[in-house]
């Protein structure tokens, strides 16, 4: 029926499994063995679930990506790719320390300038040689303030910013629980304060938190920041985060875990 764990594990997540007729979304639970297991593929809006993730952040924050010069920092598969050509983006640079796993599709589309094998901590002007208006960030296994600073020197002033951050790599390793998943809300809430804060420092405008529509591969929940480029080369220096935005990120952590778990 599936030829890996993980692609039944993320079948059943996606909630195209059904034991007798009844959506089964949980995996690892135990149905009798007469069960009848029926698989009903959902038609992708995009090449990958994470165009979902970035659509959502489209729509809720009301990001307009027509006409515009994008980079897309951890491209992959190119679900966040295949979301900004769909909302008009001009180019996208797609960049991403791996080879080969871009789409078909979208390898070959002449809107897509294909970065592979590069390393965003040192992507050059030879990569992108022209500046960009968006940027959007789906990485793993890497900090998003271990680059964030390098990569806004190829943004222009006013540029939006949308960063899909993942707790289990942000946290320390000892609040990433088995399996690498991070379950608890204040663990959360405090790695999600932490990024948002050095995004600050970094001379960017927060202008919107929200929680990813879906999960991690490995069950995660994820969450995304939308912020915008300073103008105003000291903006965001030395700032802290009011009790305001605090008190928002923990509302959308909240959120999160009433609509996820």
């Amino acid at each position: 029926m599936f030829e890996t764990r993980e692609k039944a594990r993320r079948a059943i997540m996606a909630g195209e499994v059904f034991v007798d007729g009844a959506r089964q979304d949980k995996p690892g639970a135990k149905v009798p063995a007469s069960s009848a297991i029926e698989v009903r593929p959902t038609k992708a809006a995009y090449v990958s679930r994470g165009g979902e993730k970035l659509e959502k952040a489209l729509h809720e924050f009301g990001v307009d990506v027509a006409g515009k010069v994008a980079i897309d920092v951890g491209a992959s598969t190119g679900g966040f790719t295949d979301c900004l050509l769909r909302h008009g983006a001009r180019r996208v640079y797609a960049v991403d320390v791996g080879y080969g796993q871009l789409a078909w599709e979208l390898r070959n589309d002449p809107r897509v300038v294909v970065c592979e094998r590069t390393n965003v901590r040192y992507l050059t002007r030879e990569a992108v040689p022209e500046p960009a208006d968006v940027c959007t960030i789906d990485v793993s296994f890497i900090s998003i303030t271990k680059f964030l600073e390098h990569l806004l020197t190829f943004l222009v002033a006013g540029a939006s910013i949308v960063a899909l951050v993942k707790p289990q790599f942000e946290a320390g390793r000892e609040k990433v629980g088995k399996g690498g998943v991070v379950r608890d809300p204040d663990v959360h809430a405090e790695t999600l304060l932490r990024v948002v804060e050095f995004m600050m420092g970094c001379g960017l405008e927060i202008r919107g938190i929200t929680y990813s529509p879906i999960r991690g591969p490995a069950g995660n929940i994820e969450f995304l920041v939308y912020a915008v480029k300073c103008r105003e080369p000291s903006c965001g220096l030395g700032a802290a985060v009011s009790e305001a935005l605090e008190a928002s990120v923990r509302e959308v952590v909240l959120a999160a875990h009433r609509a996820l778990d």
